[in-house]
């Protein structure tokens, strides 16, 4: 066998390097991240974390000590520009901040997302003071997101959840319950928005939809933490890029 002479070059993604840590039974937000992301790049990396059977307080708790571990799955050699954890529940439950440093301690990021984080950002970029929740959760899961919300200046008019704890069924919810619960959520007097809480919900062939009914903007966890990442490196809004988020002015 005889030596080749090589030479090394940049990282693959010339425009930026992702990373998202999803949950193992998440089935939708790395669909929807390939939908609105351009191809080739920026790069983008997946790690699974393990969410459990079921979504509940008590396994969101264990995702907090997996968090470093998942994060620590990421190639050594990438710089990220920006790791998310994709899960907007579990980010309420343990924290924004606290994800930030469990993430950063295990990897390299320069910054770290969450969905709750991208949101708060997406209705300050819109605009937006009053909005309707929309959940698959049970309360003690979907509960906290309201809370979180209203504690950032955003009042919750109303919240409409599916009642489901069994996460292998919230991707399965159909797209048009998702756009007839938010219709329902979106009526409630005083409402300025729709949020269409949950990274494993199929939001995305209903956003332009609602907004076109409802006249209002419409916000999904996938949509404003993409939205969130691509903003952080630069990227322009993808053609197709669903609601009005993506042809807001930041």
């Amino acid at each position: 066998m005889s030596p080749s002479v090589y030479r090394l070059t940049g990282p693959i993604g010339a425009t930026g390097t992702l990373g998202l840590i999803v949950l193992q039974a998440d089935e939708t937000i790395e669909q929807d991240f390939r939908r609105i992301l351009p191809a080739p790049d920026p790069a983008l990396y997946v790690s699974r974390i393990p969410s459990g059977a079921d979504l509940n307080p008590d396994t969101i708790a264990a995702m907090e000590h997996d968090l470093p571990r998942a994060a620590a799955l990421f190639p050594a050699a990438a710089e990220f520009d920006v790791v998310a954890y994709a899960c907007t529940s579990g980010t309420t439950l343990i924290g924004p901040a606290r994800v930030a440093d469990l993430v950063q301690g295990a990897c390299t990021a320069r910054d770290v997302a969450d969905p709750l984080t991208a949101a708060r950002a997406a209705l300050r970029t819109l605009g937006v003071g009053a909005i309707a929740l929309v959940s698959p959760y049970i309360a003690p899961v979907a509960g906290p997101v309201r809370r979180a919300f209203e504690a950032s200046g955003h009042p919750v008019t109303a919240t409409v959840s599916f009642g489901e704890e069994v996460e292998s069924r919230v991707a399965r919810i159909d797209p048009a319950s998702i756009r007839a619960a938010a219709l329902e959520a979106g009526a409630a007097p005083g409402t300025e928005a729709v949020f269409l809480s949950c990274t494993n919900l199929r939001t995305f062939d209903v956003i332009d939809d609602l907004e076109a009914a409802l006249g209002l903007p419409v916000i999904s966890s996938n949509q404003a933490l993409a939205w969130y990442m691509m903003r952080a490196i630069g990227l322009s809004c993808p053609a197709g890029a669903p609601g009005r988020l993506f042809r807001a002015r930041s």
